[in-house]
């Protein structure tokens, strides 16, 4: 079964495949794109053990001439020295404007990968080819790519669109469980801010919490819907000037978490489980939301193995001034995206202080 999705931009549509068997695919769909010979292969050791002979295996059967690299995998490791690695094999085998770079690999390798395609020769083409749930749901689609900077999660980057996605979920098998779930948390995010049938879906399955346990039929109509949803909403903005920004629902403190504990303790999916928490009862507070429609969605939170509460020993004023650092400040006000309905989200800069401390200290209780 494949889902074809296309995301329709006024400059650079591109279409995102999912089906099982792409990645021995992956040299023909880029044959059909009209890309140059030269393909660097952007990748981390583990996935690269497991799926790298494949994937290269496909793209010179196509004719392309492939170099690669591998970085370690991790957040901490989408860094400057990173990227300069990526140049460097870039300049190495003389990559040329036409040239492609591939990102085989989850979130980090595919937003290091994006900014440095975006940025070599002032830009070249670039293919997504997620290996995590999570990837594949969100970081693969729509264009944002970046590395962190010492005070912040990505921000240094750019908005670069690639070429296509390509989604196996074949190699979701030898994801690990954490991982697996943390790409459910992106899935829940989707089910809130805009497809309540998703949500519905998810609530009417026995497990969430592994891969072994999904059935395959919700585990293809989870990345359709998912990358649906944000094919949708790029679609509609796609550089972020207004209802884009409803993705980042439970990012805004699940970022100053993830960069309070220096990206060791939880991860993405985990701290953006523990933002959708806190955003929930924030809106709840605010009498935006009502308290049943949250209860559900910590219940989806934590049948999906998540956290709900916040990290130990965290400080709660910490947290509340990491988030002016945070790239969705406007006006040096923090903007949050707080539900109204399950399947309907809203910006805004009118959360105060003092709520976000209330609901903060019940959370780390």
């Amino acid at each position: 079964m494949e889902s074809v999705i296309g995301v329709n931009l006024p400059q650079e549509s591109y279409e995102i495949a999912i089906a099982s068997g792409n990645l021995a695919k992956l040299g023909d769909r880029m044959m059909s794109l009209n890309l140059g010979k030269k393909v660097l292969v952007v990748s981390n050791p583990v996935i690269f053990q497991y799926y790298g002979e494949v994937a290269i295996a496909s793209l010179k059967e196509a004719g392309f001439e492939v170099a690669q690299i591998t970085l370690p995998a991790g957040e901490s490791y989408k860094t400057h020295d990173s990227l300069q690695k990526i140049y460097d094999a870039a300049l190495e085998n003389r990559l040329e404007r036409s040239s492609t770079m591939v990102a085989l690999g989850g979130g980090v390798i595919g937003d290091m990968t994006g900014f440095a395609s975006a940025t070599w020769l002032r830009g070249i083409n670039f293919v997504q080819v997620p290996t995590t749930l999570l990837a594949m749901v969100d970081a693969s689609i729509g264009g944002k790519t970046g590395v962190n900077h010492p005070q912040g999660k990505n921000l240094i980057g750019a908005f670069h669109q690639p070429r296509e996605v390509l989604i196996d979920p074949e190699v979701l098998k030898t994801l690990p469980v954490r991982e697996f779930r943390a790409g459910i948390a992106e899935v829940i995010k989707y089910g809130i801010i805009w497809d309540a049938e998703l949500f519905s879906q998810m609530e009417r399955s026995q497990y969430l919490d592994c891969l072994d346990n999904l059935d395959l039929g919700l585990l293809q109509e989870i990345l359709t819907r998912s990358c649906q949803a944000k094919a949708d909403v790029v679609s509609k903005d796609e550089k972020e000037a207004g209802l884009r920004a409803i993705l980042n629902y439970g990012h805004t403190i699940g970022h100053a978490v993830e960069s309070l504990t220096e990206y060791r303790v939880v991860n993405h999916g985990e701290a953006v489980a523990i933002g959708m928490v806190a955003a929930g009862e924030i809106a709840v507070t605010l009498q935006m939301w009502d308290k049943l429609a949250s209860e559900r969605q910590n219940a989806l939170i934590q049948k999906a193995g998540l956290p709900t509460a916040l990290p130990p020993g965290l400080d709660i004023e910490a947290i509340v001034d990491a988030l002016s650092t945070d790239k969705k400040v406007k006006a040096g006000k923090v903007r949050f995206v707080l539900p109204t309905q399950i399947g309907a989200a809203i910006v805004t800069d009118q959360v105060p202080r003092d709520v976000i401390k209330q609901v903060l200290q019940q959370m780390s209780s």
